[in-house]
């Protein structure tokens, strides 16, 4: 079986001069047609970069490739001419991007940006575009495909965001698929539906598979062979049985081990109520006709209540689409809603945004997508003291600096680092500076939305210490909603289940996760078991 895709001492470094920074030092691997390879790290280890350059996508010229070679089917992707890149790039070589809220476009519907690569690599008619757009659409587990085909980005949650880019990678039935974490946004259940996907479409069309995931059993279930990546360099390689079983680097054996531990924060007798809400709910409308009528409503969240208490983290968990963000983003009064919200004893349901504005110091929220929350355009230390300057919190530049250095240090990010912007960071980072631009304010309840959905388990572990040690610190009011439960069990004194945008069981986390009573519940269980007993069992060989 021929090498279908061979990378040579392949470099790559951003920045020039004294700013130039090397990113990845010289690795070399090889996939040959049909087989899966997995590349495994911590955030900021090369594994992304490495992954776009195979496809000539870093942004030229400040990132650039100082040595190295890139040959897919015996073609030079480094020198090959821009023809030659159109036609790999979507057509014989498909990618799952990581972060699907940046990577579609904000202006085009589902079914225009699926059917686009149909179009321009199929030449089909557009009647056939619809119909496989379609077909793909249902094929990775969008469910009313039909009525999804006129939505936007933003009106997807981030696992249905992630399978739209699934499709679109699919869509022309690639040689090599290349995976940059295609499960990050999805819960436990409809993972393991994706990885069957993506193995019975393997199978099928004989296709290559590069898959670059922190989940170490999603590695062992997927890859025939594995790449260690640290710093920048492959420090180990070889089957993934022996990886697994017989790691030879110290960093491998570190990654094996990591994972979330500890216990949430213990909670003091008395601790005064923060935020509690009543019934509350946010539907959608559906329009249809001419006149573009409401015909029905999407209930996104329906009649939920819910208390935080000083210091408590309730922990928010159900599959994608249930409404968990739509619930926290409600509770901040980023969303329209009904029914009863009170904050530090005010009622602020009705509250205008005028009348809010006072209050956003204290509510603050990090988002699932770093990136896409962290403006391009701003270097880290604009985007941390952003909220100092909106709430007029300090006019006086020395203090101003001091406080950003700071807020950048508490969360483990250097001083130097405010000068930089997001691009030059890993997922990781991006996620402390966020956490960082919400915690300078000194916030009393912070909306926690999928905070270490994109990193690595090493890194997942660090951010859970740092917001436990902040709580600790603060006394801060935590809403976490996530779709990882061994995450949720670390950090969370109490658990709403949610389905269907309604409560299905919620309690103290040892009553849920130990004795589950909705059927529900001991499925979301169930899965998130399995997953984790894949990792323990590569850890205790």
């Amino acid at each position: 079986m021929g090498a279908l895709l061979e990378i040579e001492d392949l470099q790559v470094s951003f920045g020039h001069g004294e700013r130039r920074q090397d990113a990845v030092r010289g690795v070399s691997m090889t996939l040959a047609k049909g087989e899966s390879v997995g590349l495994v790290g911590e955030s900021g280890s090369g594994k992304s970069v490495t992954a776009l350059s195979i496809l000539r996508l870093l942004p030229y010229p400040y990132a650039w490739h100082p040595g190295g070679r890139v040959r897919f089917d015996g073609v030079d992707v480094l020198q090959a001419p821009q023809a030659d890149l159109s036609d790999i790039r979507g057509g014989r070589i498909g990618m799952i991007f990581q972060e699907p809220m940046t990577s579609l476009n904000p202006l085009h519907s589902v079914e225009k940006q699926i059917a686009e690569t149909l179009l321009l690599h199929r030449q089909r008619t557009r009647t056939q575009a619809r119909a496989r757009v379609l077909e793909l659409l249902d094929l990775v587990g969008i469910q009313d495909a039909e009525q999804r085909l006129d939505a936007y980005p933003h009106q997807l949650s981030g696992g249905q965001r992630q399978r739209v880019m699934i499709a679109m990678a699919l869509a022309n039935e690639p040689e090599l698929l290349i995976a940059d974490e295609p499960t990050t946004a999805l819960d436990v259940t409809i993972q393991a539906q994706i990885l069957e996907l993506l193995l019975a479409l393997q199978q099928r069309m004989g296709m290559a598979l590069l898959l670059i995931t922190h989940d170490l059993g999603i590695v062992r279930k997927m890859a025939q062979r594995i790449y260690v990546m640290h710093q920048g360099r492959f420090v180990e390689e070889g089957s993934t049985q022996d990886i697994f079983e017989r790691p030879q680097h110290e960093y491998t054996q570190m990654l094996l081990a990591a994972e979330p531990k500890g216990e949430p924060v213990q909670q003091h007798e008395g601790a005064p109520l923060v935020l509690s809400a009543e019934d509350v709910r946010v539907w959608f409308p559906i329009k249809a006709g001419v006149f573009r009528r409401t015909v029905d409503h999407i209930k996104a969240v329906d009649g939920i209540s819910v208390s935080i208490c000083a210091g408590q983290t309730v922990g928010v968990v159900g599959e994608s689409g249930s409404g968990k963000t739509t619930l926290g983003m409600a509770l901040l009064r980023l969303e329209r809603s009904r029914g009863a919200i009170r904050y530090d004893g005010q009622t602020i349901s009705e509250y205008d945004f005028k009348a809010m504005r006072p209050l956003r110091r204290e509510m603050q929220v990090v988002f699932q997508d770093p990136f896409g929350s962290l403006s391009p355009r701003m270097s880290i230390g604009d985007i941390v003291a952003e909220g100092l300057e909106v709430h007029k919190l300090t006019s006086d530049p020395e203090q101003r600096e001091a406080m950003i250095v700071e807020a950048l240090e508490e969360v483990g990010l250097e001083a130097d680092s405010r000068f930089r912007y997001p691009h030059e960071f890993s997922g990781g980072q991006r996620q402390r500076i966020a956490i960082a631009r919400a915690m300078i304010l000194k916030p009393k309840f912070v909306v926690l939305d999928e905070p270490t959905s994109a990193l690595d388990m090493s890194v997942q572990a660090q951010i859970v210490d740092l917001l436990r040690e902040l709580q600790r610190k603060y006394r801060l009011a935590y809403l976490f909603i996530s779709h990882d439960l061994k995450v949720v069990r670390a950090l969370s004194d109490q658990v709403i289940v949610m389905r269907d945008g309604r409560i299905v069981e919620q309690g103290a986390v040892a009553q849920i996760f130990d004795a589950p009573q909705a059927e529900y519940t001991k499925a979301l269980i169930a899965a998130a078991f399995a997953m984790e007993t894949i990792a323990a069992g590569a850890v205790s060989t």
